[in-house]
């Protein structure tokens, strides 16, 4: 899928910089991807996706993906073995619902920025930031066909 074809190039702008401004917070990781259609069972798809972008690499597995097939309109949203430890059991269940709200709406851009900040409050509450913290992955959505 071609970026031009779901966002604006300022709708990604503020999807990106809301990323930047959780990440900021937070030795944790966040990625949006998007694509049209979703090969397969759409946990499955996210996982694989997951790895293909190398977030089980952070060093402290704290790395989340937000997942959307358009078309088809599957949503996922998964966290690594060191975030999911330590969220309640409800969270990621609980993000998805507040964003489809705003999906539900029309209000896509909304939707990921309300979500992605709250991904970024709670990786902020258990991986806080520290002076050494690097910025371990990309930060640009990543498109897939």
């Amino acid at each position: 899928m071609s970026k031009n074809k779901f966002f604006s190039q300022e709708q990604e702008s503020e999807v990106v910089q809301a990323i930047k401004s959780a990440e900021h917070q937070t030795s944790g990781e966040i990625r949006v991807h998007i694509e049209s259609v979703c090969k397969g069972k759409v946990l499955d798809r996210a996982a694989w996706l997951f790895k293909s972008l190398k977030m089980h690499e952070t060093a402290l597995r704290n790395g989340v993906l937000i997942y959307l097939s358009t078309s088809d309109r599957k949503f996922a949203i998964i966290g690594d073995a060191g975030i999911n430890a330590v969220v309640p059991a409800n969270f990621w269940d609980d993000v998805k619902v507040l964003m489809i709200n705003s999906f539900s709406k029309g209000e896509m851009v909304a939707g990921f920025v309300t979500g992605i900040a709250k991904v970024g409050e709670k990786l902020k509450e258990l991986f806080p930031y520290q002076d050494d913290d690097i910025n371990e992955l990309p930060d640009e959505i990543s498109y897939g066909k």
